[in-house]
C-alpha cells in the first residue's frame, strides 16, 4: 500500500475490513457457528456501507454468487476459528502477552474469554481503532484482559510505539498477522518479520495468513468490478510480487514452523471450502521461537 493511502471505513482498505466484519456477522448468525463475534453486525450498521453487505445467513444465501467470490463467508469463519484456537494453544502454553498486528475490525480482545493476567496489544491505524472503540463503547463491550490499543500505522516505527505502551520484550508473546501480508510489498514484509523477531523472547509464537498465489485469487472480473464500485482498485491495493514464503523467512530466523493449508483446516472443522473459492491457496503458518 502506498504511503499516501488513508483509511476510510466505507472505501479503500476500510471497505475490505468492513466486508470481513460482515462475513463474521453472517457466521455468528449460523447454528453451530465456528466463531461468534456479536460486535461485527454493529460495525457494519454503524459504518453505513455503500455496498450491500449481508450480516445474516439468510441475507448471504439470498445474494450467494453475486459477489463473484463464492465461499468467502465460510473462509472467514474457518480463518477466524483457526486463529482463535491458536491463541487458546498459546494460553495453554503459558503465553500471556498478545499482539494483534493490523487487527482491523475483529473484536478479539472483547469476544474471546481472556484470563485477567493477559495483556492484549492491538496495533492499527488511529482511524481504525477510533472507529472500533467508539462502536464497542456504544455496545457496552467489556473485556477481562488488559487491553492496550496502539494507534500507529505499521509503516511507521510501530515497535517503539508498542514498547511505549508497555510491551515487555523479555516476556514470550503470541503474535498474529491475519489478512495483512497481501497489503505489504516484499521489502515491508521482510521488515515486519525482522521486527517481530527482534521483539520476541524465546517461547514466542506467531500465526500468519499467507496466500500463495494472490494473482490467481484476484483473477475475477466480478471481484474487480465490485471493488471498483466501493472505490477500491484491487491492483493498487494488494501486492502480488514474488517473495519468500513466511515459512522460509521464519526458518531463516531460527523459528520452528508448521503450515496448515486453508482447505485442510476447513475440512478439519467440518466446513470444507467451496471448490470455486479463489483463495484456496491460502496457508496458515504457525511458528514458535525456541
Amino acid at each position: 500500500m502506498s504511503s499516501e493511502q488513508e483509511w476510510d471505513i466505507v472505501s479503500g482498505i476500510g471497505i475490505t475490513a468492513l466486508a470481513v466484519a460482515a462475513s463474521r456477522a453472517v457466521e455468528t448468525s449460523r447454528d453451530g457457528a465456528l466463531a461468534k463475534d456479536p460486535y461485527a453486525v454493529r460495525f457494519v450498521a454503524e459504518a453505513g456501507s455503500p455496498l450491500p453487505l449481508p450480516t445474516t445467513e439468510a441475507e448471504a444465501t439470498a445474494i450467494e454468487g453475486e459477489s463473484g467470490a463464492p465461499g468467502v463467508d465460510t473462509y472467514v469463519a474457518v480463518r477466524t476459528r483457526a486463529f482463535d484456537d491458536y491463541f487458546q494453544r498459546a494460553l495453554d502454553a503459558g503465553v500471556t502477552q498478545i499482539v494483534l498486528l493490523a487487527s482491523g475490525l475483529d473484536a478479539r480482545p472483547f469476544r474471546l474469554p481472556w484470563p485477567e493476567a493477559v495483556v492484549v496489544f492491538e496495533i492499527d491505524q488511529p482511524q481504525v481503532l477510533d472507529f472500533k472503540m467508539k462502536v464497542l463503547r456504544k455496545c457496552g463491550a467489556t473485556t477481562a484482559c488488559d487491553h492496550r490499543p496502539v494507534p500507529i500505522d505499521l509503516r511507521l516505527d510501530w515497535g517503539t510505539a508498542l514498547e511505549k505502551a508497555g510491551f515487555d520484550r523479555a516476556r514470550p508473546t503470541a503474535w498474529l498477522a491475519e489478512g495483512l501480508l497481501p497489503y505489504l510489498p516484499p521489502e515491508a514484509e521482510e521488515e515486519l518479520f525482522h521486527e517481530i523477531h527482534r521483539l520476541s523472547a524465546p517461547g514466542s509464537r506467531l500465526a500468519v495468513e499467507y496466500v500463495g498465489d494472490m494473482r490467481q485469487a484476484l483473477d475475477s472480473d466480478a471481484i474487480r468490478d465490485n471493488a471498483r464500485s466501493a472505490g477500491v482498485d484491487v491492483g493498487d491495493l494488494l501486492h502480488t510480487d514474488q517473495r519468500p514464503t513466511p515459512r522460509a523467512r521464519l526458518s531463516d530466523l531460527g523459528w520452528e514452523t508448521r503450515d496448515v493449508p486453508a482447505p485442510e483446516a476447513a475440512t478439519g472443522y467440518g466446513r470444507p471450502l467451496d471448490p470455486d473459492f479463489l483463495m484456496r491457496s491460502a496457508v496458515y503458518v504457525f511458528a514458535r521461537r525456541p
